[in-house]
């Protein structure tokens, strides 16, 4: 699978419609900033929780791009929007959930299990595994029935269960671990609802961002990738997949990860 600089998204309808959420920083913010000028894309809806303090993402709004509150911790929230978005008769191509949590001003990763507590425990998985399941019950009706659709989540390799060696980071692992199930669950049931419909799950890459920014030190400077480069990688794997590939974990590369 080919990763040059040029997201071609060839196998998507012209003037296909985009959801991103978690598009106010990051991987999200990357792929709207991409999205917002390409030749295949109509419309972009960017989601985030506090739009009025996304400057760089509410820069880009415009007759493509438009910019949704939105919180996925919260179910009404994800509820109002895609009730307003069934409303106006949004058919969505592809939506990626990139929201992500790894840690936070009162929350890092666990290196033993005396580290675990169960607030931390619930904040993560409130992000990273709780709401992806609530974007998916309330945005699978709005994916596109004709053509190419695409619904997937942005995941971590220390999510495979099989690929963990290191052991640590409780929350994250167990979290994404989760997430995955859920897009292997989802993309059985959706098989039979939408045939054309793609469930997958993502793994960036080590990515400079703010999520991985404190554990960089000892990332090689040619596997820690920018925002602009992984949200291609990303974008030309969700080109290249096809029905037969709905419901496995795929790294930025295109190659197969197992659960």
């Amino acid at each position: 699978m080919s990763n040059n600089r040029t997201s071609h998204l060839r196998s998507f309808p012209d003037s296909m419609t985009v959801l991103v959420q978690g598009a106010s920083r990051g991987i999200g913010l990357g792929l709207v900033q991409i999205l917002a000028g390409h030749p295949r894309v109509g419309h972009v809806i960017a989601t985030c929780r506090e739009p009025n303090s996304a400057s760089s993402l509410l820069e880009l709004q415009s007759d493509i791009v438009r910019v949704h509150q939105l919180d996925v911790s919260r179910a009404g929230s994800v509820n109002a929007l895609a009730g307003q978005l069934c409303q106006q008769q949004v058919s969505i191509h592809l939506l990626i959930n990139a929201a992500g949590l790894l840690h936070g001003p009162d929350l890092m990763p666990e290196k033993k299990l005396e580290d675990l507590n169960l607030p931390s425990l619930q904040q993560v998985f409130a992000v990273n595994t709780f709401g992806p399941a609530l974007i998916f019950k309330a945005f699978q009706a709005l994916m596109a029935s004709d053509g190419k659709a695409v619904l997937c989540a942005i995941s971590a390799r220390v999510g495979s269960i099989s690929d963990n060696r290191l052991g640590g980071w409780y929350a994250y692992r167990a979290s994404k671990a989760a997430l995955n199930q859920l897009v292997k669950t989802a993309s059985i049931e959706l098989r039979r609802r939408k045939p054309n419909l793609i469930v997958a799950a993502l793994h960036p890459g080590t990515t400079s961002t703010g999520l991985s920014q404190p554990f960089q030190a000892r990332v090689p400077a040619q596997k820690l990738f920018s925002v602009e480069q992984t949200s291609r990688y990303l974008l030309n794997v969700i080109d290249g997949l096809g029905t037969e590939d709905s419901g496995d974990f795929f790294a930025w590369d295109g190659a197969r990860i197992e659960w």
